[in-house]
């Protein structure tokens, strides 16, 4: 992609040259239809196996697969009489992204999000995809009972496809390979408090035991990587939940104070560490989850070099807020690891855009909670739904440290890093790369999400790039709309959502129109 300079407005190279398709005949058209209906999208822009091109992607609404792609926008009129047939030209077909961190939090704490209300959201921002993190549910899915019973609750609930993930915890040895065969896409432990007891930190002992059981499964390990180094003046674990540091440096409704609290040391150790156990299991992939310190990335480059099969993501959150920005008391940028400094953000940026770089995809990590968990000041949008009758609450509202950390994002994230990329240079394809078919990659659905191809899911997120929106109301579609994205104007407009050959989002239509929630839950094992 270039910047036009006349217009400052990011102009795309026309598509590189390919063998002009054959005509297509009615044989052709018979044979790739058949009996079976089909659903037609078109554009003169979409993004087919990694590249920009035009296309006529034919989708059997029985199988919901890709049956056939033109490489050129055919008309109407060369299908079937019937046929359901959109030519979304100028607007780009970009494969349904595939979210690979989010809290659904069902069941247990539905007042925080659910199923419906998550997914619902998922799908207004393009993604078709979710994989739903291990804990924040009650009960978490560590073990096999706990995933079934999180697979029942989702019943009939989702709007797009959702995968599971497994979590390690101390005991829980045992039922790691049991989960596996039961379908979780991966599994993910915390070197740190995770801030809900019913998920405890693992030790560097844990970890060896999760990795050893592990070696030979088809799945990926991941760590929400923060440690308290041997020596730190911040209490580390407190600082999630409740309690203040034992010596804050400032108050503590004051941003800077929160950040300080969680170096990026903490994330630096941390990943040190499972670096050095990685011998145990040469061959498992490891996966570092929300990278926020710019630290942590020559570690995990020299890591890569000596040949440890470790990755990592970063978040729509980190590459679009920064610490000086976030005022006092706006406990919606509370998250862990934090949102460091403007620096750090460019860091990333120039880390993910690095062609063999360490960061290979970028999620929502969508962690809400209840606004009266968030402590919002009344002047802070979204504390409109707070219960004021609590007199401790009220004495902390805005505390960083006593608010529940993570950031509600689910649904917005494609916007908002087309938004900050516009000024980086970043293409339709890098977008791809990082929200589709890495993370695709990363949970086993390489060969069937994450990309427009012959033989993959009729996922398709119908995007405006030209377009913009304010984030009101109306684009939260999360339970509690409690974001540091409320009132910001984002540019790129998700106009359809397309799950497996069926339509469930039309922006200026009908919005999920009168159809049930037909998501699939993805628990075929991972091969």
């Amino acid at each position: 992609m270039t910047l036009n300079p006349s217009t400052s407005r990011l102009a795309y190279p026309s598509p590189a040259p390919s063998p002009a398709p054959s005509p297509p005949n009615e044989a052709l058209l018979s044979e790739t239809t058949g009996a079976h209906p089909i659903v037609v999208l078109a554009s003169s822009r979409a993004v087919v196996e990694s590249r920009l091109t035009a296309a006529t992607i034919v989708i059997s609404q029985d199988t919901g697969k890709i049956t056939s792609i033109f490489h050129s926008v055919l008309p109407a009129s060369d299908f079937p009489l019937g046929t359901a047939y959109t030519d979304h030209s100028p607007h780009v077909l970009l494969p349904g992204l595939v979210d690979s961190h989010v809290h659904l939090n069902e069941p247990g704490r539905t007042e925080w999000e659910g199923f419906y209300t998550g997914t619902r959201a998922a799908a207004f921002g393009g993604v078709t995809t979710v994989i739903d993190m291990p804990l924040n549910a009650i009960p978490p899915t560590t073990t096999v009972v706990g995933l079934r019973e999180k697979v029942q609750a989702a019943q009939g609930k989702c709007w797009v496809d959702v995968g599971f993930y497994g979590g390690i915890i101390p005991g829980n040895t045992g039922e790691l390979q049991p989960l596996v065969q039961e379908g979780v896409r991966g599994f993910k432990g915390f070197l740190i408090d995770s801030g809900v007891p019913e998920f405890p930190a693992v030790s560097s002992t844990d970890i060896a035991l999760a990795m050893a059981a592990l070696a030979d499964e088809p799945t990926t390990l991941m760590f929400h990587a923060e440690m308290i180094p041997p020596i730190a003046a911040s209490v580390g674990d407190d600082v999630q939940w409740s309690l203040p540091p034992l010596a804050p440096i400032g108050p503590l409704n004051e941003y800077a104070t929160f950040l300080a609290s969680r170096p990026s040391s903490f994330e630096m150790y941390a990943i040190a560490e499972i670096i050095s156990l990685a011998h145990v299991a040469p061959n498992l992939p490891l996966h570092i989850v929300h990278l926020s310190a710019i630290g942590a990335i020559p570690l995990l480059q020299e890591a890569i070099a000596n040949g440890v099969k470790i990755t990592a993501e970063t978040t729509f959150h980190y590459l679009s807020l920064a610490a000086e920005s976030i005022k006092n008391g706006d406990t919606r940028h509370k998250c862990c690891p934090p949102i460091r400094t403007q620096t750090n953000q460019d860091g990333l940026w120039e880390e993910l855009l690095h062609d063999g770089g360490c960061i290979k995809t970028v999620v929502s990590d969508h962690s809400p909670c209840t606004p009266n968990l968030k402590l919002l000041p009344p002047t802070i949008a979204g504390s409109s739904d707070v219960d004021r009758s609590d007199e401790q609450d009220e004495q902390d509202r805005g505390d960083f440290f006593s608010a529940w950390g993570g950031v509600s994002s689910v649904g917005l994230g494609l916007s908002i890093l087309w938004t900050q990329g516009q000024r980086r240079g970043i293409t339709v394809e890098d977008v791809v790369k990082w929200c589709c078919k890495n993370t695709a990659k990363q949970v086993g659905l390489e060969n069937e999400k994450g990309d427009l191809a012959v033989g993959y899911d009729g996922d398709v997120a119908v995007f405006d790039d030209e377009g913009s929106f304010e984030v009101g109301e109306e684009a939260l579609l999360f339970r509690n709309k409690c974001s540091p994205y409320q009132g910001m104007t984002l540019k790129g407009v998700v106009k359809e959502t397309w799950v497996r050959g069926h339509k469930v989002w039309e922006k200026d239509g009908t919005g999920f129109g009168k159809e049930s929630p037909s998501g699939k839950l993805l628990l075929e094992r991972r091969q």
